[in-house]
């Protein structure tokens, strides 16, 4: 809780003051320390600013003041230390007992480049599973996560990548403002041992904000092989900051860096001292002359370091215009501003900007020169010998279609033989419950719903899993950037841009972070056509419905028909695409700029943990959305119950049928099969088509539901139901030509409801999330159409 939340006459105890430099001095000088009481005595008229009383005097402090302040009432104290000891009631020191545990709570933020390996140490650190990726946009949001170590309790921050902390691009915005608002207790700067030069520019910036910050030289072990010498002590001691070598995939050094932490937040670390960064003498007396005119404000004072924004000022940022337009002299700064830049500009011959970031990276060079002694660089000479054959003008193409035919013909031939382990295991139970259970409601409910529906999805586990072992490969070891490098002319062509080819690829995994990896795009309008887009890509959770019928129908050219199927979402995505850049948004250059990692060999634990997070997802999906909507579905197509009998296991299966047929879901899909039965579509299949709007998954078990019962052979296999006879018609609801037309329905139409909402908030308007629904579904049901009657021409 913060000081400025208490109500008058409340009472509390000072855990720890945030802010930020001057502030953060003098409100400590003036008692506002840990374990301190304070209570609130009154509100001004106006509710600011409030009166309090601390170590027997009155102080007032504004609210916005107040608010920087981190205290801990009675109430809270007894919560939080009886969940540790309910004894503790008991005791008159329960509030000292809290404020010791509240003061060893350490907030931080990991902040670095990306591929700088932040996320492989918050992974190692937290134990969180979430997933790294070897290219720029893999972390879109920030990600938390917590553990304790030494009596303390870390509560750690991952942000996005970002190469610097202007207002370019959105990861740059985030991470910004979540240090402007969250106030970390400690910064930890990830940065490249193997790459200082770039990513200590960054680390100027957050020297400029006058932050608490810790330096995790990460990849030191590529540093080390490459013959290279870093005195990092002594480059700490130059510039302030306390510099730790790890190797996080390792959890080399990770005790180190926390031990580290611990020191800089309790203030012992000697290395710690805050320097200027020396720009120059004529753009420093720009940033003083700025910098003084700021410092009259408390206000802005106590939020930000006034030197940092008075260089995002001579910088023309515009996030930091709009933090400080509501300042009363606001318009005078303003002209202030534009005459130090008419000043520099003229002085130095070139922009402030330019002229900023040349002085961040001289300093840099001569740190550097100091403490390090340059290797051999063998990394890269072995990362040169592998990029001039994956993106050689004839092997880089080949390369990159071979990996991906090796994926899906892995993804079916490998995943075949456990696939039908499971397949068994499921049969096995439900023939145990079919021998064992009397007949009834229940019964059925389990056979056919529980284990028709979940059973019938849950066999195809292996295949995502072996897809993503793939995806994540290409990912980790960095191939996945020299795909969007050699795809970048193609991209172009068709109105996008090289950045757009990764959150493409990775709508192969799941639509949803794709989506929002989209934010890397630093155009508006491309950014906007790759999300709308991207839901023609095949994600994993049409994987079972694509196994399902290609086993069923195609099983000796199953990897032809996979690729085909991802080739046809392409390519109306390459068309979707040109359509709005044509109709919809003007063509717009940005420049091709983005980063070629040295290729990595992704540690077998890093793959391991990445595949298990996407069974966890795929099984609590199962025991979740999947179960519920099984069980309605069966009850849908179980009621209401016909004449001719009480329980399935006493019916024909002709009478299951009518009964099926003039069931709740019979009724609908009846009313809605009329739509989709140019396509080859029966009602039965127009059903699963619209409980897939939730999750595709649900596509493949709404068909086991609705197969199952009334089934002639409760022990076939579901691929066996679809190509037995209709009883009413006498031939099967499934051919080859309708599987294919279902599979391309299936590919193009209306994503899920999570994607939906993904493209509504990354689009900014709900918008561009019924443009999606309507679109998408009336593509499907064109491609479709041609499908089903051009194929009946020549079968």
């Amino acid at each position: 809780m913060r000081l400025s939340d208490l109500q008058t006459g409340d009472e509390a105890v000072i855990v720890k003051v945030l802010g930020h430099g001057a502030f953060r001095k003098r409100i400590t000088e003036m008692g506002f320390v840990r374990g301190k009481k304070v209570s609130v005595l009154l509100n001004a008229p106006l509710k600011d600013p409030i009166k309090y009383k601390i170590l027997d005097y009155e102080v007032s402090l504004r609210r916005s003041e107040a608010s920087m302040i981190e205290v801990l009432t009675e109430n809270e104290a007894v919560d939080l230390v009886s969940c540790e000891d309910p004894n503790v009631l008991q005791n008159d020191d329960v509030i000292g007992k809290a404020v010791v545990r509240s003061g060893k709570t350490i907030n931080i933020a990991l902040v670095g480049n990306p591929n700088c390996g932040k996320t492989s140490l918050f992974n190692v650190a937290s134990g969180s599973h979430e997933h790294v990726g070897n290219y720029s946009g893999v972390t879109v949001d920030a990600k938390k996560g917590y553990f304790n170590y030494k009596g303390y309790h870390f509560n750690i921050y991952d942000l996005p990548g970002t190469y610097s902390l202007s207002a370019y691009s959105p990861e740059e915005l985030y991470v910004r403002r979540h240090i402007f608002e969250q106030t970390p207790d400690v910064i930890v700067n990830v940065v490249v041992a193997s790459n200082l030069e770039r990513n200590l520019y960054l680390t100027t910036e957050l020297i400029d904000m006058d932050l608490s910050m810790v330096i995790a030289l990460n990849m030191y072990d590529e540093l080390e092989q490459s013959g290279a010498v870093l005195d990092y002590k002594t480059l700490g001691e130059m510039i302030g900051v306390p510099i730790v070598p790890t190797v996080s995939r390792s959890g080399k050094g990770i005790d180190n860096l926390f031990d580290t932490i611990i020191r800089v937040y309790e203030n012992q670390d000697l290395t710690v001292r805050h320097i200027h960064i020396n720009h120059g003498k004529v753009i420093e007396s720009g940033i003083n002359v700025l910098k003084e005119e700021l410092k009259t404000d408390p206000q802005i004072k106590q939020h930000f370091s006034p030197r940092y924004l008075a260089i995002k000022l001579l910088e023309g940022d515009k996030e930091v215009e709009s933090i400080l337009k509501d300042k009363a002299d606001y318009n005078d700064l303003i002209t202030l501003r534009n005459r130090e830049v008419q000043r520099i500009s003229k002085t130095l011959g070139e922009d402030v900007e330019t002229a900023v970031s040349n002085e961040k990276y001289g300093f840099i060079s001569g740190a550097l020169k100091e403490t390090l002694i340059p290797g051999d660089r063998e990394k890269a000479r072995t990362t040169h010998i592998i990029d001039s054959l994956v993106t050689n003008k004839l092997f880089g193409f080949p390369i990159f279609i071979l990996l991906m035919w090796v994926m899906f013909e892995a993804t079916f031939k490998l995943g075949a033989y456990p696939m039908e382990w499971i397949e068994s295991g499921v049969a096995w139970i439900g023939s145990l419950v079919e021998r064992y259970m009397s007949d009834g409601p229940l019964k059925d409910l389990i056979v056919d719903g529980v284990i028709g529906g979940v059973g019938g999805v849950i066999v195809f586990l292996p295949n995502i899993l072996i897809l993503y072992l793939f995806i994540s490969f290409m990912e980790d070891s960095g191939y996945m950037a020299r795909a969007a490098f050699i795809m970048d002319k193609i991209m172009h062509r068709i109105g996008l841009h090289g950045k757009s080819f990764i959150p493409l690829v990775m709508g192969f995994g799941c639509n949803v972070p794709a989506i929002m990896a989209s934010r890397t795009i630093e155009s508006r309008s491309s950014r906007l056509i790759t999300i709308l887009i991207n839901p023609f890509m095949s994600c994993s959770a049409r994987l079972p419905i694509y196994v399902l019928l290609i086993g069923t129908f195609f099983p000796d050219h199953a990897s032809l028909v996979f690729i085909g199927l991802y080739l046809l979402g392409i390519i109306v995505a390459i068309i979707t695409a040109r359509l709005l850049r044509k109709f919809l948004f003007k063509k717009d250059e940005t420049p091709f700029v983005m980063e070629l990692p040295p290729y990595r060999i992704p540690t077998a634990k890093a793959t391991l943990r990445h595949m298990w997070g996407k069974a966890e997802q795929y099984l609590k999906k199962m025991g979740g959305l999947i179960l519920v909507a099984s069980i309605i579905i069966w009850f849908l197509s179980y009621y209401p119950r016909t004449s001719i009998s009480d329980t399935v296991s006493e019916t024909t299966v002709e009478e299951s049928f009518v009964q099926q047929q003039n069931s709740y879901i019979g009724r609908i899909g009846q009313f809605i099969e009329p739509v989709l039965e140019p396509l080859g579509f029966n009602w039965k299949v127009s059903i699963a088509l619209i409980s897939g709007t939730a999750a595709k998954e649900l596509v493949v078990s709404t068909i086991g539901v609705l197969y199952s019962e009334g089934a002639s052979d409760d022990d076939a296999t579901l691929s066996a139901k679809l190509t037995a006879p209709n009883p009413q018609t006498g031939h099967p609801d499934f051919t080859p030509l309708i599987a294919i037309s279902f599979m391309a329905f299936v590919l193009l139409y209306i994503p899920c409801i999570a994607t939906i909402v993904a493209v509504a908030n990354e689009a900014g308007s709900w918008k561009w999330g019924l443009f999606t629904i309507i679109y998408n579904t009336g593509v499907a049901w064109i491609v479709s159409f041609l499908i089903y009657n051009i194929g009946k021409l020549f079968i």
